[in-house]
C-alpha cells in the first residue's frame, strides 16, 4: 500500500523572522506549494491565525479535501495534522534553523496514509511523482518564494 512520507531540506539566504514569515501565512500556502489549490480557515487562535484549515489538492489522480489543524511554534516550528478528510491520516511540518548570517534552514516533514482506496490508486510512478511534489519539492518552493527567485 502506498504511504506518502519523507522530509526534505534546504538552506534559504533570508533570516528565521522572514521564512517564519513565510510559513506562518498558511492562507498564502496555494500561492507558492505546487498541488495545493484551495484554503478556507474554519477557525482563528487568538492572534488571529488560522487553526483549522478546509483544503483542496490535487495529487494528480485525483481531487482530495482534508480538515487540517495548524499548531503554531514560531519562529521555528508549524506543524499540522488531519482531523478529517480523504486520506486515512496527514501529519507535516516545518522546522525552521537559524544558522546565523542572515541564513536559515528549512526541512518540510510530511507523513501521509492515504488510506486502502487511494493507495491503490497512488502507487508505483504515481507515487513516486506525488512524493516529488507533496514532499520533495516543498523546501525549493520555500526558497524561492523567499528569495524571490
Amino acid at each position: 500500500m502506498a504511504h506518502l512520507g519523507g522530509s526534505a531540506s534546504t538552506d534559504i539566504d533570508a533570516p528565521l523572522q522572514e521564512v517564519w514569515s513565510v510559513v506562518e501565512d498558511v492562507m498564502s500556502a496555494p500561492d507558492w506549494q505546487g498541488g495545493l489549490d484551495r484554503m478556507t480557515a474554519l477557525e482563528h487562535d487568538a492572534e488571529g491565525r488560522p487553526t483549522l484549515v478546509e483544503t483542496e489538492n490535487d495529487i494528480k489522480v485525483r481531487r482530495i479535501k482534508a480538515h487540517v489543524r495548524f499548531s503554531y511554534e514560531g519562529p521555528t516550528r508549524l506543524s499540522w495534522s488531519q482531523e478529517k478528510g480523504d486520506m486515512k491520516s496527514v501529519d507535516g511540518a516545518w522546522e525552521l534553523e537559524d544558522l546565523g548570517d542572515g541564513r536559515t534552514h528549512a526541512t518540510y516533514t510530511l507523513d501521509a496514509d492515504p488510506g486502502r482506496v487511494l493507495g491503490l490508486i497512488i502507487r508505483g510512478p504515481v507515487e513516486a511523482a506525488t512524493r516529488a511534489i507533496f514532499v520533495n519539492g516543498r523546501p525549493a518552493e520555500l526558497k524561492r518564494r523567499v528569495e524571490g527567485a
